[in-house]
């Protein structure tokens, strides 16, 4: 048997494994866990492209909402050698696997120190550091709106002046949650996504479909402004409302 074949062998070994954590993460609690399944390659790529674009240039990184690491694996090898991450996950399987992914991850041999998981959320995470990019795998649609308020709030304020926040959203979510939810958790779930609508209107510099993906995403690219303060959910609030 070839290397080749081996390789491939474990590869799919590998995302079957991440799609049973995936399903069974989601049954044990759909608010941390917003999928059924690890981001596809395609959806990897656009999330990182923020990272790709400087270069070689050092940047510091954050990957929040990361999983089985699925975009994490394709984050890895883009960054510079003096580029820095920081993985925020609140799901404690999922963290573990993280860890584990970065001590045995090739690229970083010898210099894993560049990248650390962090067990918590976002919106408590203090690192003492402003990120050049965000990257966001963060299941939006499963939170009340404040709380994604709470969340965009805390990404602009983590950004330097000009960074730019990646983050995806699915498809045809808010059709499936009103067949299979309540009035309150379509009307919930309508609002948080007005609640995106309003930073998309007001900060996003690009949006991408990934049809390849399951289900398909959109992905939105939000860059900070050079010279404006981080907006408040009340400044938020006007925008929508203008």
């Amino acid at each position: 048997m070839d290397n080749w074949t081996t390789s491939h062998d474990r590869v799919l070994a590998q995302r079957n494994a991440e799609g049973w954590m995936f399903l069974i993460e989601a049954a044990r609690d759909l608010r941390t866990t917003g999928a059924i399944a690890p981001s596809s390659k395609a959806l990897a790529r656009l999330l990182t492209d923020p990272v790709q674009e400087h270069g070689a240039q050092p940047l510091n990184v954050l990957e929040a909402g990361a999983g089985t690491g699925s975009v994490t694996r394709t984050l890895i090898p883009h960054l510079s050698p003096s580029s820095r991450l920081d993985i925020v996950e609140a799901n404690t399987r999922f963290a573990s696997q993280l860890r584990h992914l970065v001590r045995t991850h090739p690229r970083l041999a010898g210099e894993s120190e560049r990248v650390r998981v962090h067990h918590t959320l976002v919106e408590q995470l203090d690192t003492n550091r402003a990120y050049d990019v965000i990257v966001s795998g963060l299941p939006f649609t499963n939170f009340s709106p404040t709380h994604v308020e709470t969340i965009m709030n805390r990404y602009l304020e983590l950004l330097h002046p000009g960074g730019t926040l990646a983050y995806f959203a699915y498809r045809g979510t808010r059709y499936a949650r009103a067949l299979t939810s309540s009035r309150a958790g379509a009307r919930r779930h309508r609002a948080v996504e007005e609640v995106l609508a309003g930073y998309q209107r007001q900060y996003a510099t690009g949006r991408w479909t990934v049809w390849g993906n399951l289900p398909p995403a959109d992905v939105w690219q939000l860059r900070r402004p050079l010279h404006a303060p981080v907006p408040t959910a009340l400044d938020i609030t006007a925008g929508m409302t203008r």
